[in-house]
Protein backbone atom coordinates (compact mmCIF):
# COMPACT_ATOMS: atom_id res chain seq x y z
CA UNK A 1 0.00 0.00 0.00
CA UNK A 2 1.26 3.45 -0.95
CA UNK A 3 0.05 6.32 1.23
CA UNK A 4 0.07 10.12 0.86
CA UNK A 5 -0.04 12.36 3.92
CA UNK A 6 -0.58 16.09 4.22
CA UNK A 7 -1.47 18.79 6.70
CA UNK A 8 -1.76 22.49 7.33
CA UNK A 9 0.16 24.33 10.03
CA UNK A 10 -2.39 23.33 12.68
CA UNK A 11 -1.82 19.67 11.87
CA UNK A 12 1.96 19.85 11.46
CA UNK A 13 2.92 18.41 14.87
CA UNK A 14 0.39 15.59 14.66
CA UNK A 15 1.52 14.79 11.11
CA UNK A 16 5.10 14.41 12.38
CA UNK A 17 3.87 11.95 15.03
CA UNK A 18 1.80 9.99 12.51
CA UNK A 19 4.70 9.81 10.04
CA UNK A 20 6.95 8.37 12.75
CA UNK A 21 4.18 5.88 13.59
CA UNK A 22 3.90 4.89 9.91
CA UNK A 23 7.65 4.43 9.62
CA UNK A 24 7.55 2.15 12.65
CA UNK A 25 4.86 0.07 10.95
CA UNK A 26 6.81 -0.10 7.68
CA UNK A 27 4.13 1.80 5.74
CA UNK A 28 5.32 3.36 2.47
CA UNK A 29 4.23 7.01 2.35
CA UNK A 30 5.04 10.39 0.85
CA UNK A 31 4.75 13.68 2.73
CA UNK A 32 2.87 16.13 0.52
CA UNK A 33 3.16 19.13 2.87
CA UNK A 34 3.09 21.36 4.66
CA UNK A 35 6.65 21.23 5.87
CA UNK A 36 6.65 23.77 8.70
CA UNK A 37 4.31 25.65 11.01
CA UNK A 38 4.11 28.54 8.56
CA UNK A 39 0.50 29.25 7.55
CA UNK A 40 -0.76 27.56 4.39
CA UNK A 41 -4.15 27.23 2.75
CA UNK A 42 -5.25 23.71 3.72
CA UNK A 43 -7.42 23.36 0.60
CA UNK A 44 -4.24 23.38 -1.49
CA UNK A 45 -2.77 20.47 0.49
CA UNK A 46 -6.07 18.57 0.45
CA UNK A 47 -6.36 19.04 -3.31
CA UNK A 48 -2.81 17.81 -3.89
CA UNK A 49 -3.39 14.61 -1.90
CA UNK A 50 -6.89 13.97 -3.28
CA UNK A 51 -5.85 14.44 -6.90
CA UNK A 52 -2.94 12.03 -6.41
CA UNK A 53 -5.41 9.49 -4.97
CA UNK A 54 -7.87 10.02 -7.84
CA UNK A 55 -5.05 9.58 -10.37
CA UNK A 56 -4.11 6.26 -8.77
CA UNK A 57 -0.63 7.39 -7.65
CA UNK A 58 -1.51 6.43 -4.06
CA UNK A 59 -3.88 3.88 -2.58
CA UNK A 60 -4.87 5.95 0.44
CA UNK A 61 -4.27 9.32 2.06
CA UNK A 62 -4.28 10.99 5.47
CA UNK A 63 -5.02 14.68 5.88
CA UNK A 64 -4.69 16.62 9.13
CA UNK A 65 -5.84 20.14 9.98
CA UNK A 66 -7.29 21.73 13.10
CA UNK A 67 -10.65 19.94 12.90
CA UNK A 68 -10.30 17.57 9.93
CA UNK A 69 -13.51 19.00 8.52
CA UNK A 70 -12.10 21.45 5.98
CA UNK A 71 -9.69 18.86 4.64
CA UNK A 72 -12.55 16.36 4.19
CA UNK A 73 -14.77 18.91 2.46
CA UNK A 74 -11.99 19.89 0.06
CA UNK A 75 -10.84 16.34 -0.69
CA UNK A 76 -14.42 15.32 -1.45
CA UNK A 77 -14.56 17.96 -4.20
CA UNK A 78 -12.22 15.81 -6.29
CA UNK A 79 -14.21 13.37 -8.46
CA UNK A 80 -13.77 9.76 -7.42
CA UNK A 81 -12.50 10.57 -3.93
CA UNK A 82 -14.22 9.61 -0.70
CA UNK A 83 -12.75 11.30 2.37
CA UNK A 84 -14.02 10.73 5.89
CA UNK A 85 -13.34 12.74 9.02
CA UNK A 86 -12.43 10.20 11.72
CA UNK A 87 -12.24 11.03 15.41
CA UNK A 88 -13.31 7.73 16.94
CA UNK A 89 -12.58 4.05 16.41
CA UNK A 90 -15.94 3.18 14.91
CA UNK A 91 -15.80 5.99 12.32
CA UNK A 92 -12.26 5.05 11.28
CA UNK A 93 -13.23 1.42 10.78
CA UNK A 94 -16.53 2.09 9.02
CA UNK A 95 -14.99 4.73 6.73
CA UNK A 96 -13.11 1.86 5.11
CA UNK A 97 -15.41 -1.12 5.63
CA UNK A 98 -18.71 0.53 4.65
CA UNK A 99 -17.74 3.54 2.54
CA UNK A 100 -14.44 2.48 0.97
CA UNK A 101 -12.98 5.88 1.85
CA UNK A 102 -9.52 6.35 0.40
CA UNK A 103 -8.73 9.35 2.60
CA UNK A 104 -9.09 9.78 6.34
CA UNK A 105 -8.96 13.24 7.87
CA UNK A 106 -8.30 14.12 11.47
CA UNK A 107 -8.32 17.25 13.59
CA UNK A 108 -5.26 17.94 15.69
CA UNK A 109 -7.34 20.22 17.91
CA UNK A 110 -9.95 17.49 18.38
CA UNK A 111 -7.96 14.35 19.18
CA UNK A 112 -4.63 13.58 20.79
CA UNK A 113 -1.63 11.76 19.38
CA UNK A 114 -2.32 8.34 20.93
CA UNK A 115 -5.90 8.24 19.69
CA UNK A 116 -4.73 9.46 16.27
CA UNK A 117 -2.23 6.60 16.03
CA UNK A 118 -4.93 4.11 17.01
CA UNK A 119 -7.30 5.49 14.39
CA UNK A 120 -4.65 5.34 11.68
CA UNK A 121 -3.85 1.72 12.61
CA UNK A 122 -7.51 0.70 12.49
CA UNK A 123 -8.10 2.57 9.23
CA UNK A 124 -5.06 0.98 7.58
CA UNK A 125 -6.02 -2.52 8.75
CA UNK A 126 -9.63 -2.17 7.55
CA UNK A 127 -10.70 -3.02 4.03
CA UNK A 128 -13.92 -2.52 2.15
CA UNK A 129 -16.37 -5.27 3.16
CA UNK A 130 -18.44 -5.05 0.00
CA UNK A 131 -21.66 -6.96 0.58
CA UNK A 132 -24.63 -4.72 1.28
CA UNK A 133 -22.37 -1.65 1.03
CA UNK A 134 -21.58 -2.25 -2.66
CA UNK A 135 -24.80 -0.69 -4.02
CA UNK A 136 -24.34 2.31 -1.70
CA UNK A 137 -20.78 2.98 -2.82
CA UNK A 138 -21.80 2.40 -6.44
CA UNK A 139 -24.58 4.96 -5.99
CA UNK A 140 -22.07 7.43 -4.52
CA UNK A 141 -19.97 6.91 -7.64
CA UNK A 142 -23.00 7.46 -9.89
CA UNK A 143 -23.86 10.72 -8.11
CA UNK A 144 -20.23 11.79 -8.34
CA UNK A 145 -20.20 11.14 -12.11
CA UNK A 146 -23.58 12.83 -12.60
CA UNK A 147 -22.40 16.11 -11.10
CA UNK A 148 -18.86 16.22 -12.49
CA UNK A 149 -20.05 18.23 -15.46
CA UNK A 150 -22.33 20.54 -13.47
CA UNK A 151 -20.97 24.06 -13.30
CA UNK A 152 -21.75 26.49 -10.55
CA UNK A 153 -24.02 29.29 -11.70
CA UNK A 154 -23.87 32.74 -10.17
Amino acid sequence: MKLAIGCDEAGFDLKQIIMEFLRGKGVDFDDMGCYSKDPVLYPDVAEKVAVAIAEGKYDRGILICGTGIGMAITANKIPGVRAACCHDVYSAERARKSNNAQIMTMGSRVIGPELAKSLVAIWLESNFDGGRSIPKVERMNEIDAKYRAVKKVG
